[in-house]
């Protein structure tokens, strides 16, 4: 699976403290959401991000990093320019004492992925290769 990071997750020693096999297989840009400052590092509406795209054959440990089961963070699927989708996590921002604010009703993990969505979020993969 290719995940987009952006965060503590584009250093290759914090990583490796997470899955046991990835690869880093080019940069990439996150375009219609933008990095946001709190606790950790999460997105907001709006703007872009510049990252890099990670290859890991599991997911979970990432997941179980993220806080996803707790609902730190959420794990969205957004497409890519070259026509796959890639995972991005989003923390949420009251939990993360970050400045942002996400449109709609509802859980944020729906207001998320109703956002990315309905305003074509994509990642640009133009670097990015295997």
């Amino acid at each position: 699976m290719r995940v987009f990071v952006y965060g503590t997750l584009t250093d290759p020693d914090r990583v490796a403290t997470v899955v046991d096999s990835f690869a880093f297989v080019g940069d990439a840009v996150l375009e219609g959401l933008h990095p946001e400052d709190g606790r950790y590092p999460t997105l907001a509406p709006g703007g872009r991000t510049g990252g890099r795209i990670l290859a890991t054959p599991d997911v979970a440990p990432i997941d179980a990093y993220e806080g996803v089961d707790s609902g730190l963070y959420v794990r969205v699927d957004v497409p890519t320019t070259a026509g796959e989708t890639v995972a991005v996590y989003v923390g949420d921002p009251d939990a993360l004492d970050a400045d942002a604010s996400w449109p709609g009703d509802g859980p944020f993990a729906d207001r998320v992925r109703r956002f990315v969505a309905e305003r074509s979020v994509r990642v640009d993969v133009a670097g990015a290769s295997d």
